[in-house]
């Protein structure tokens, strides 16, 4: 059995567009959706508010995460009749109880930004937080008109340095071959500086030395994956220059950005590293975190 896709819903702008983006996602690849609203309301509500509510009576925020659940069941009903969907209310942080949900969901949908977050922010604090520490997939969905259309046909795939056959290749892989689109596999490179180009063992110049180890690299990584989807148009490509620069870059002519996430065990806090950072605030398209093992 499949499991859902699931979505963090809060009435927000940026919700409803991940929303959104979820249907089609559901429906492309065949996937029910789960609805997700999560909030501590016994925490802020109050002794009084929590006695009337036992009494018969409802709380305001128990109210709100209806009325929200509610209308996103309506406009995902709207958008595709077809997709099964399913809602649920958690009393509890939306960061944990996204994080408790992703092992049991094929993925996890967010938008960018939620309820009160400052304006200023690239990036909310709820989004970053659950991609930063999931174990399973997260996708934010943010970007330009084009990028959340899809329009471009072309998923493109952050190589990093992972052994072949990551969780981030495969998904990438199932996107491209699920859209009926090419996959844009890229691996930048770049030159110490301290190298030269009259080193005897290098006559071709270290440019080219480490482009090839880059080449080589990307071979390896997408060799399983391009033998069992070859359906999939793929474009290799390396790049000098910054990975994060070069991804964000590109995620301008893409409709889904996937990079790999390595979380370290025994380590606390965010562990995305500069990539998965600069995806996530500033590419074009949604972008989605694999993380490995």
């Amino acid at each position: 059995m499949e499991l859902p896709l699931v979505v963090g819903v809060d009435g927000s702008e940026s919700g409803l567009r991940a929303l959104d983006w979820a249907v089609d996602e559901a429906a492309l690849h065949g996937l029910p959706l789960r609805l997700v609203y999560a909030s501590q309301w016994e925490r802020y509500e109050g002794k009084a508010l929590a006695e009337g509510a036992s009494a018969g009576g409802a709380s305001s925020e128990q109210l709100i995460a209806d009325g929200i659940v509610g209308s996103a069941a309506d406009r995902a009903g709207r958008r595709n009749p077809g997709v099964e969907v399913t809602v649920q209310v958690l009393a509890d942080d939306p960061v944990s109880a996204l994080l408790r949900e992703a092992p049991y969901a094929t993925a996890v949908v967010l938008g960018s930004k939620g309820r009160g977050e400052f304006v200023d922010l690239l990036l909310g604090s709820v989004s970053l937080s659950v991609a930063a520490r999931a174990t399973h997939p997260v996708v934010v969905v943010r970007g330009d008109k084009a990028g959340l259309a899809g329009t471009h046909d072309r998923v493109l795939l952050g190589v990093g340095d992972t052994a072949k056959g990551s969780q981030a290749v495969r998904f990438a892989f199932r996107e491209a071959e699920a859209r009926g689109c090419a996959l844009d596999a890229v691996r930048a490179w770049r030159c110490p500086a301290y190298e030269t180009a009259d080193r005897a063992e290098r006559p071709a110049g270290p440019e080219h030395y480490y482009e090839q180890q880059a080449s080589a690299l990307v071979d390896e990584a997408l060799e399983p994956e391009a033998v069992d989807h070859p359906s999939v148009q793929l474009r290799r490509s390396t790049v000098e220059g910054p990975a994060h620069k070069v991804l964000v870059r590109r995620s301008a002519a893409a409709d889904l950005l996937v990079v790999g996430a390595r979380h370290r065990h025994g380590h606390f806090g965010l562990q995305l590293g500069r990539v998965g950072h600069a995806a996530l605030h500033h590419a074009a398209c949604p972008v989605a975190v694999v993380p490995h093992g």
